[in-house]
This record gives C-alpha cells, sequence and structure tokens, in this order.
C-alpha cells in the first residue's frame, strides 16, 4: 500500500460522460471517509474536444489536485497521449482497447501496468449501450485498486433515482460487469490500495456551491446573472435551490441588467448578489460605481479566467486583481475578498454580505475556476460561527423617532441610518450624481469635499474590524511564501513536501486584499529573510500591490499563466530552488 493515496484520472472527448463519471467517483471516496480533491478541465468549445476528470484520494488531509497520475481511465487515444508523461512508476492505464491500441514498451522505464477492456462491449453484455463505457471503467476501476461496489452502488441509485428504477438498475449493473472482468482477468497487483481510514462522510463541493450556500444562509433573497464561465456555476445552484429557499433568482439578458437589478433589489430591503467573470464585470463597473454613489449594499462575485478580451474561457488564473481594486470612475471604498478553499467561500460569503449591509457598499468576492469547480471535502459547515449583520438599516419604529431623516449623514464611520422605502418619515433621494446629506444634487466644493471624505472614511472604519491575515506553518521560520485566493491549496502542499526534506517556511495569506492590512505584511515581511510571492498571473498583481502599500519589493516570484492551475509537485521544486538561493 502506498501511503492510502491515490490519483485517479479520466479522460475523453467531450460526450463520453466524463464529468459526472469524476463526480460520481469522487462522491465514492468522500462518502467512504477519504479527503478527496477534484478538478476538470474541458476546451473553450461549444461541443467536442478532450475533457478530463482527476482527483486525488487519500487518507489523510488533502489541501490540492496532484499533477501525477497513478491510475488513468483513457476512454480514447488522446488521453494516453496527453498525460501518459505524468503517470507515476508502476501507474496502471485502464483503456478501452476497441479504440485504444497500447503496448508496454511505450511506458519503458516506468513499468505501467495496462488493463485493457472492451468497456463498450461489456457495456451492452449487461444491457446497456455504448455511452454506459464510463460506467463499465467506474466498476473496473474499484476493482484495479481491491475495492467493492458497495458504495458505488448507493451512488448510482443516488445518481440516477430520477430516471427511474430500470436506468439505476441498469448502471448498477455495467459497473458491476466492469467490475467482475477486472476480478477474473487480472491479477491484484496494483500498488496502490485504498484502506478506509473512518466511516465518517465527508461533504463534497465546489466553491460555487459553498458561495452559493454561504449566500443562503446569509439571507440572500435576490440573484441575478448571465452565465459566464467559470462563475455560471453559482447561478446554476441557486437556481436549483430558489423554490426551497424562497429565492428569486433571475437570468438576465446581460450584464448591466444584472447589476443593475440586484442594486434595485438591495435597495429595496432584501440581501441581494451577483456572479461574473472578468468580461462580464467590465460591463458591470458603471453600476458598481452607482451602488457605491448611492451607498447601496451589493456582493459581487467574480470569478476570474484568463484575459485579455475573451481570453480563456474555460480555464483559470488571477488576472483580474488591479482591474478590481480600480474598476468604476472616482475615488470609492473597494472592498475584495479572496476565499482560499471552498471552506472559505462559504464563511466569506456569509462575511461579504454582513460587511456590504454594515458599510453599504460593494462587497467584492473574487475567485476563480480552480476555486469554482474544483471539488473539495470539507467537515461540517457551521453557519451559527457567522451572525447576520444588517447594520444601520432603521426599522419602522427607529425610522417613526426621525424628524430631519438625513439618509448621507455626515458620521465618524462614514456609515450613515439607512431606510427602505415606504416607510414613515424616510423619504430621501437616492441620487448618483454628487449630493448633499439629504441626496440632493450639489456641486458646492465643501459638499463634495465632505461627501468623498464621509465615504472613503469606511475603508478606515472596516480595516479596524477585519482579522489579521492567516499565517500557516512555523510562525518561527525565517523565510515567507505570499498567496492568495485558489494558490492556497498548491502553496500548503508544497510546503508540506518540502517539510520532508527538511526546507521550512511559513505561508502568509491574504484574503481581505482591500483595504489591504499594510502594517500587518510589513512587519512580516521586514522580519524574513527570504520572500517569495505565488501568483496565477504574468504581472506579479499581489506584489505590485504589497509594493504600493508598504514600500517593500519582492523580487522572488513564481508566476503562473497559461491557464493551468499551480501543482504542489511543480510548485515545490520552484520554492525550493528559490529558498536554496538558486532561483
Amino acid at each position: 500500500m502506498q501511503n492510502n493515496k491515490l490519483n485517479w484520472k479520466i479522460g475523453g472527448e467531450a460526450g463520453y460522460g466524463i464529468m459526472v463519471t469524476g463526480q460520481i467517483f469522487s462522491r465514492v471516496f468522500s462518502r467512504s471517509g477519504f479527503y478527496v480533491f477534484d478538478y476538470t478541465e474541458y476546451p473553450s468549445l461549444i461541443r467536442g474536444g478532450h475533457n478530463s476528470y482527476q482527483l486525488t484520494i487519500s487518507g489523510k488531509e488533502t489541501f490540492s489536485l496532484e499533477k501525477s497520475v497513478d491510475l488513468l481511465v483513457a476512454l480514447n487515444q488522446e488521453t494516453v497521449e496527453r498525460h501518459k508523461d505524468d503517470l507515476t512508476p508502476g501507474a496502471a492505464v485502464l483503456y478501452d482497447e476497441e479504440v485504444v491500441k497500447l503496448s508496454p514498451e511505450e511506458f519503458s522505464p516506468k513499468e505501467i501496468k495496462l488493463y485493457p477492456l472492451a468497456l463498450a462491449k461489456l457495456a451492452r453484455e449487461a444491457g446497456g449501450e455504448k455511452l454506459m463505457r464510463n460506467t463499465v471503467a467506474l466498476g473496473a476501476s474499484l476493482a484495479i485498486i481491491d475495492d467493492d461496489l458497495e458504495v458505488l452502488e448507493e451512488i448510482i441509485g443516488d445518481v440516477f433515482k430520477r430516471k427511474g428504477k430500470d436506468v439505476v438498475q441498469v448502471n448498477m449493473d455495467v459497473a458491476r460487469a466492469g467490475f467482475n472482468y477486472l476480478r477474473r482477468n487480472f491479477s491484484p497487483d496494483f500498488g496502490h490500495k485504498l484502506k478506509k481510514v473512518s466511516s465518517r462522510q465527508r461533504l463534497l463541493l465546489n466553491g460555487s456551491e459553498a458561495i452559493g450556500l454561504g449566500a443562503i444562509k446569509a439571507g440572500c433573497k435576490f440573484f441575478a446573472a448571465y452565465p459566464m464561465t467559470p462563475a455560471s456555476g453559482v447561478l446554476h445552484y441557486l437556481a436549483s435551490q430558489e423554490e426551497r429557499f424562497d429565492l428569486v433568482v433571475k437570468h438576465a439578458e446581460d450584464e448591466i441588467a444584472v447589476i443593475n437589478m440586484a442594486a434595485g433589489a438591495s435597495f429595496a430591503g432584501v440581501r441581494a448578489m451577483v456572479a461574473t467573470s472578468g468580461g462580464g464585470f467590465s460591463l458591470m463597473v458603471e453600476g458598481l460605481g452607482m451602488a457605491a454613489g448611492v451607498e447601496t449594499p451589493l456582493v459581487i462575485v467574480e470569478a476570474q479566467r484568463p484575459g485579455p478580451s475573451t481570453g480563456l474561457p474555460t480555464w483559470t488564473g488571477q488576472g483580474d486583481l488591479k482591474f478590481l481594486l480600480s474598476a468604476s470612475q472616482g475615488d470609492f471604498p473597494r472592498i475584495v475578498i479572496a476565499p482560499g478553499d471552498v471552506e472559505e467561500c462559504f464563511y466569506l460569503t456569509m462575511e461579504a454580505f454582513n460587511i456590504a449591509d454594515k458599510y453599504q457598499t460593494p462587497v467584492i468576492l473574487v475567485v476563480d475556476k480552480y476555486l469554482t469547480e474544483g471539488h473539495a471535502t470539507v467537515g461540517e459547515l457551521d453557519a451559527s460561527r457567522v451572525k447576520v449583520d444588517r447594520g444601520l438599516l432603521l426599522s419602522e419604529e427607529e425610522m417613526s423617532k426621525q424628524e430631519d431623516f438625513k439618509r448621507y449623514e455626515l458620521t465618524p464611520s462614514g456609515v450613515s441610518p439607512r431606510s427602505l422605502p415606504s416607510r414613515a418619515g424616510g423619504i430621501f433621494n437616492a441620487n448618483s450624481d454628487e449630493h448633499n446629506e439629504y441626496g440632493f444634487s450639489s456641486d458646492d466644493p465643501k459638499v463634495r469635499t465632505a461627501m468623498m471624505d464621509k465615504r472613503m472614511r469606511k475603508s478606515d472604519s472596516l480595516a479596524k474590524e477585519l482579522p489579521s491575515p492567516k499565517l500557516h506553518g512555523p510562525k518561527e521560520a525565517q523565510d515567507t511564501i505570499i498567496g492568495w485566493g485558489s494558490t492556497k491549496g498548491p502553496i500548503l502542499s508544497a510546503l508540506k513536501l518540502l517539510e520532508g526534506e527538511g526546507i521550512e517556511a511559513k505561508f502568509l495569506q491574504l484574503t481581505y486584499l482591500s483595504p489591504f492590512p499594510a502594517k500587518f505584511v510589513k512587519k512580516i515581511l521586514e522580519k524574513s529573510r527570504k520572500v517569495i510571492i505565488v501568483e496565477n498571473n504574468q504581472t506579479g498583481q499581489l506584489a505590485a500591490l504589497i509594493r504600493e502599500k508598504t514600500g517593500i519589493e519582492i523580487k522572488l516570484k513564481v508566476l503562473k499563466y497559461d491557464g493551468r492551475p499551480f501543482f504542489p509537485e511543480e510548485l515545490g521544486e520552484k520554492l525550493k530552488s528559490a529558498l536554496k538561493g538558486n532561483a
């Protein structure tokens, strides 16, 4: 047994059921008590192209997907050609012998084990169709690692129950056909066996689902979006929960309509959220400024993908940070929060709603495809950790006591009492022009200066309340790795690998990027021997922000911008080289 861990990958042409197969395999092991991290890759095409789905399964906590592959399921020849270099020594390839031709010599000297199966034939013999080759492969994969079919059959029942008992049964029969054929025809000599470590069933979520759950628990009642990868998952999830939680989910005609609808819903008193990617956010920036100017709460999920322009629509990256920090014209508080994993997506979405309400301003939750579409096992999510705070939203009773209501009253914190439409005593102008305390337009220089200062004080007030950035690993370590967003998992995994080689560093994770925790960051960096920043963009955008806010230039950068996430194996090597002085 090799550390009770397996890296499994399935690949084939679009339409082969790659995604549902990968999700079922993930659920088998999350339900069996394992830690799971998965991720899917697919081309930016309407139809066709190569799809793959990869899992890292472990009896110990895992933080990210690994690049190496222990068991590759190839539904076509292209899968082998694309991924054979990632196979570990002693790995296995389970393939459809009717369409894939392989020989052991191709994989020398790795001594790869080959498992040829006539997948379509086995599916048909079991009463299924050619399309169910993927289900045959699921059963065969479990046989290779010496597992059983019990949990797989439970999940097949869950996934296909809406299609009726006959569909459930034929899928079980097809999976069993692959399982039994493998057991009868091949010896059980594969080195990776997964021994169940816990009877605890772990929750398996991707970032989109976690954001949606966080929004629901925060009391969100209006969500609008125009579908745009990789933010569409939030729309799909909330739409599926619309009736259950009394939500209004609106698929609008474009992102301009999206943000204006949500701002209107928030103005009317409900918690509102939108989700988009960089191109859609480009259309939202005027609405963003309007919401800030009329001091209306709003949560915006911006799921990054590589740009510029259409860029790589179905791939991942972190190239939007500078854009988010300066989007829309003029000066106003831009609050930007970057969750680092699925669990943080849940809790920080709840926090984002509280901040938006408390400071009466838009809040941007920035994620990326690696987070929104990658599943991970998480512990029990406890919504009670984040108490709902609607801020200075006055009740009808409080409004009845107002004699001279100033919606934009100048206050030390920058936050003014807020009224909802139709409440007696709470009439005011919501004006996107510069305005006085009542909301009436004004170009008086004193009014302008006072209102600008008032709005900007919100950032100062919020900065005093925000938690400090997170430090992971040995705090006494002399060297510091910095990252934000989805680089968290690969960095933690890479440092775990380096720890085994006696190399030690701490990880500074920046979650609240604006307002920026300049004093805390500067204190950590000034005490560090070496500082290395890890980002999924070409220019080191966080490094530039750190220099702007602290005056410290970070020269050691590990940057990746090919549309793929960091993998701990490659990141570990780059960090080791930099820490040893060979960068």
